[in-house]
């Protein structure tokens, strides 16, 4: 079996596979529910020897509305403590921020194809959930609790 194949077995097999997305950009893209309710894409970019893990999350306007009801200390200590949190996780980020106000985050992960294996595809799966928890988190420590129901959409695929 070729990578592609590889890969979406495993996923089929975990019953984590979702739908495969068009992508003029990659070899091929998946959408994946890792955990339930979590989508989350795997990725293949056209011409590079790495698969990609990715999981983009747009904060919730309940949060953002906490957020903008801080002081600016609070505001800023919160993205420095985002920051040295997610860099522990040995992961790629991006937050998008506004005024000292996240928005929105991105954490990926490559896996490179000499390195790729269905325990090291769940390793990573695992690893950028947790760095995106980690971040809902402690939003939730630093700004409050909110409950939130949530359905899985593809609305905050990062390819989109």
């Amino acid at each position: 079996m070729n990578l592609e194949e590889n890969i979406r077995q495993w996923l089929f097999e975990e019953d984590l596979l979702r739908e495969a997305k068009y992508d003029e950009n990659a070899d091929f893209h998946y959408i994946i529910e890792f955990p339930k309710e979590n989508i989350m894409d795997v990725v293949k970019p056209a011409g590079k020897d790495c698969l990609i893990v990715a999981c983009a999350t747009q904060v919730a306007q309940q949060h953002l509305d906490l957020m903008k009801q801080a002081d600016k200390k609070t505001q800023k200590d919160f993205i420095m403590d985002l920051n040295f949190g997610l860099n522990n996780f040995l992961v790629d980020f991006e937050l998008q921020v506004a005024n000292d106000i996240l928005q929105q985050f991105v954490v990926t992960e490559q896996i490179f194809e000499d390195g790729i294996s269905k325990n090291e595809l769940f390793r990573t799966l695992k690893r950028v959930f947790k760095a995106k928890l980690h971040c809902i988190w402690l939003i939730d420590k630093t700004f409050g609790t909110l409950q939130i129901n949530i359905t899985p959409s593809n609305q905050n695929d990062m390819f989109i």
